[in-house]
């Protein structure tokens, strides 16, 4: 008997080919430079090192230009007319990325649904099939799912009605 990746071959029946796309590599082949550049850029933004890079800008920039270091460097005097322009140009350019990121979970989480449904089909055939053949009846099965479904829905609704 000769081996084979997907299983024994020779004497034994074959084993099947299932193929499982896995979220990630889905979601990768759609990622260009302009993705990364935009999920380097707000995962920046989302962190602590973005505030601590900001509170010490902004305390040398009202430093330098409050004359602390003579007024021969003062370029930007109260009440900071350009900081307000840059901080709000930064703000546009944040909002736009952080949307660009949401979009792009939004399309993780669609190819991550699909997926799921995909596996939650491929489950149910081999289950019925399975079932089937220990001589089982599927419609019996499938009454006690939904009643068990129906049975939990209720709990969920009271719980969410009456929490605690």
């Amino acid at each position: 008997m000769t081996s084979h990746p997907d299983g024994p071959v020779g004497g034994s029946r074959p084993r099947p080919i299932i193929h499982l796309s896995h979220e990630q590599d889905v979601f990768a082949r759609g990622r260009g430079v302009q993705d990364h550049i935009a999920d380097a850029i707000t995962a920046f933004a989302g962190s602590m090192a973005f505030v601590y890079v900001h509170m010490l800008w902004f305390a040398g920039w009202i430093a330098v230009n409050e004359g602390m270091f003579g007024q021969s460097v003062v370029f930007d005097p109260y009440p900071f007319g350009l900081l307000t322009m840059i901080v709000s140009l930064e703000a546009i350019f944040l909002s736009t990325f952080v949307m660009v990121s949401q979009n792009r979970q939004a399309a993780r989480d669609a190819i991550r649904a699909d997926l799921n449904f995909e596996a939650s089909v491929r489950s149910a055939v081999w289950s019925t099939n399975m079932g089937r053949a220990m001589g089982l009846d599927p419609e019996e099965i499938e009454r006690q799912a939904h009643e068990l479904m129906a049975k939990s829905r209720t709990r969920m609704e009271k719980d969410m009605k009456h929490p605690g």
